[in-house]
């Protein structure tokens, strides 16, 4: 029966009933601070704390940036009966689904085995030990066509608490059994025979993916249309093998790259790209700024460049594009310290109302404000902007929709700074500023590889600015711990997930191949050890560490590794990729089994769903490219360093730079990276670069033109 407090909906005088979330650091709960909603973290306590009342817990996830969670929260979570009813019959918890993804990947799958759909917000009622038993997103305040108001469905789910519990314990039992059948057929055992990479596998998801591209708009599927960064990461390292499909690859990663880079998806005046867009043409996007869409399409934008690119995308404007968006990811998530934030706001506040992209709208009105009438017109049509706005009465985002002429371009930059200057006048959006460990990891790979290719050194300098604060926050060497999430500069919060520990291991092996700074390559390889004591029990991988017992008993009370790609690669992926980076420099035949043996995941997932499966397919590229191993040994000279950029400048798939570079203060040699060992520099003292696979190196070089070469005989297969 239920307990009889519930009874009175406006008493509400059980202990402990009170909104709690001003205290937490994250900037989405705090949001909620204010609610009438008797709000709880999520956690033990507030599971408890439902078992005690005999009520379901409503668990609602999303994130600070989330257009669509502010609406709900103004329609709902502001208003005082609906918020009664709520702290009557069930205990509310928030969660912030960018501080526990673990939380949000159980509860997504939950979701759409439930109602056939996800996304967020996201509303989940469960059980007080963490089964769901009913699930949707967004719910309005009054009924639509094909959706119910939310009071609604909490009436039907309170009376169904009341009156069928058996049945309603019974279902959400059975959704946990089968999420974890599910579990079973992305198991991974990391000590079994690996996979072998079939180079036929890897031209045939090239295939699948044409068949789902937008050639006209660039990018895959239908709206809403999102970044597809890691599987832009496979069609490049793609396009730069000697295969049938490469020039197909090189053509579909340009459409893409040069379709949202023309768009109003990047924003034009500043940098950046948009989440998401939700026309196919990437026209109207949603507006949020993320940085873990940011940090890999800087590297995407880099890795082109390093490509050379095509007639349909020139290298010349993918560096602009880059260099664009490094600039803004410093400029706007910059933190004190080093770390970067997580994310600008979709919505401005004008007026105390939230107007999604407020900030980024235009008119012709405001722009002749800004230009006066002698531009503002060419400048419009040229982006795009009409009487009649394309998000609201607002105005339109600036979208060129195509490349610009000679004259167009000449005029762009005479009036892109006063428009940015207006623009500066407006509410600016808010900032979330946690920082997530796995997202700044990412950041630095993108900031030191853009550093490398673009020859910026200060986008290197903040990429090891990022890994210090990583190193000096979010890291506990002594108990081989890496905390997710840190706020002011002190770590909080649960332990980092795979994704966290692959992510950052992965920034800090290129910040090293860039730096030659030994320091960072230990950092990584503690890293890959902690992760495979955290993440590794009895052979078989998982994504967590068990942090939550509610979290395991949704999940059928097994192991979860999740083998899709989402906004980010997979952990598993993201594993794979650095435990093959990391066999590479090291030479250790049992990292380069466990890397194969993620990639066994790949297989069925190749030509089935490989827009999910992007960093596997990018890392068995470079699997099949060996990856090139490169080693630059000599003193430092001009040559040394010409070499060096050489080999950062070269598109050779996962290709491992080393340089022999003494760290400040330590003797030389001393703590030599593995491919380093053993390698000298020429009889006449000149620098030389060792090309290896499996540690088997040719000839050492000591040209750029001979490095070149031998590289192109590598990629042809020829010894």
């Amino acid at each position: 029966m239920p307990h009889p407090e519930t009874a009175n909906p406006r008493g509400n005088n059980w202990p402990g009933a009170a909104n709690v979330l001003g205290s937490e650091p994250s900037a989405y709960l705090r949001q909620h601070a204010g609610n009438p909603v008797f709000w709880r973290p999520f956690g033990d306590e507030a599971f408890a704390f439902a078992a005690a009342r005999d009520v379901p817990v409503f668990l609602s996830i999303g994130y600070a940036a989330c257009h669509w969670c502010h609406v709900m929260a103004h329609e709902s979570f502001e208003d005082q009966e609906t918020a009664d009813y709520l702290n009557a019959h069930f205990v509310p918890v928030k969660v912030d689904r960018e501080e526990r993804p673990d939380v949000d990947s159980v509860y997504m799958t939950a979701t759409q085995a439930i109602s056939g759909e996800g996304g967020w917000p996201m509303s989940v009622f469960l059980t007080p030990e963490g089964l769901a038993f009913h699930a949707g997103t967004y719910f309005p305040p009054v009924p639509l066509p094909g959706r119910p108001s939310f009071r609604n469905v909490l009436e039907a789910v309170h009376e169904a608490w009341v009156e069928r519990r058996e049945a309603v314990e019974q279902n959400a039992r059975g959704l946990a059994t089968n999420l974890a059948n599910a579990q079973l057929s992305s198991a991974v055992r990391l000590d079994g025979p690996p996979e072998v990479v079939d180079a036929q596998l890897l031209s045939d998801a090239v295939r699948v993916l044409a068949r789902s591209e937008d050639p006209d708009a660039g990018g895959f599927g239908s709206a809403p249309k999102f970044p597809p960064s890691a599987v832009l990461e496979f069609l490049i390292r793609h396009a730069a093998a000697l295969s049938e499909t490469a020039e197909d690859a090189q053509d579909m990663a340009g459409r893409a790259l040069a379709g949202m880079a023309r768009s109003a998806l990047c924003d034009q005046l500043d940098g950046g790209f948009a989440r998401y867009s939700v026309t196919a043409d990437w026209s109207v996007p949603h507006f949020e700024k993320m940085l873990y869409d940011n940090a890999q399409l800087l590297r995407v934008y880099a890795h082109w460049v390093r490509l050379g690119g095509n007639e349909v995308f020139p290298a010349e404007e993918a560096a602009d594009v880059a260099s664009g968006c490094a600039d803004w990811m410093l400029a706007s998530l910059g933190l004190p310290g080093g770390g970067l934030a997580s994310s600008l706001d979709a919505d401005t506040v004008v007026d105390g109302v939230h107007h999604e992209g407020a900030a980024y709208l235009w008119t012709p009105e405001s722009m002749r404000e800004v230009l006066g009438p002698d531009d503002a017109g060419a400048v419009a049509r040229m982006m795009n902007v009409g009487a009649q706005g394309t998000v609201s009465e607002l105005g339109s985002p600036l979208h060129p929709g195509r490349p610009l002429s000679a004259s167009e371009s000449r005029l762009w930059q005479r009036v892109r700074p006063a428009l940015l200057a207006g623009r500066d006048l407006r509410n600016q959006p808010a900032r979330d500023e946690k920082v997530v460990a796995g997202w700044n990891g990412l950041a630095i790979a993108g900031l030191a590889e853009a550093g490398a290719v673009l020859d910026r050194p200060d986008l290197v300098a903040a990429a090891g600015e990022v890994a210090a604060y990583l190193e000096n926050v979010h890291w506990n060497a002594e108990d081989g711990l890496l905390v997710r999430v840190s706020h002011d500069s002190k770590a909080r919060g649960i332990g980092g997930l795979l994704e966290d520990y692959a992510f950052c291991a992965e920034g800090l092996f290129s910040l090293y191949s860039v730096t030659g700074t030994k320091r960072w390559y230990r950092l990584a390889e503690q890293l890959i050890r902690a992760a495979e004591t955290r993440f590794v029990d009895d052979g078989h991988l998982a994504d967590s560490a068990g942090e939550s017992a509610q979290v395991f008993n949704a999940q059928g009370q097994r192991a979860a590794l999740d083998p899709f790609d989402n906004a980010t690669p997979s952990g598993a992926a993201g594993f794979a990729g650095v435990l093959l980076t990391y066999s590479a420099y090291s030479g250790s035949h049992a990292h380069r089994l466990m890397a194969g043996n993620i990639l066994g995941l790949l297989p069925p997932l190749a030509t089935r769903a490989p827009r999910v499966a992007g960093w596997l397919l990018a890392t068995a590229q470079a699997a099949l490219a060996g990856p090139v191993e490169a080693a630059v040994a000599g003193s430092d000279s001009s040559l040394r360093q010409e070499l060096h950029s050489a080999l950062l400048k070269s598109a050779s798939p996962g290709m491992v730079v080393a340089v022999q570079m003494d760290d400040a203060g330590s003797p030389a040699g001393e703590g030599e990276v593995p491919l380093l060992i053993h390698r000298t520099s020429a009889p006449d003292g000149s620098p030389q670069v060792y090309l290896c696979r499996d540690m088997v190196c040719g000839r050492p070089v000591g040209t750029v033109a001979d490095v070149q070469s031998m590289l192109a005989r590598m990629a042809s297969g020829a010894s």
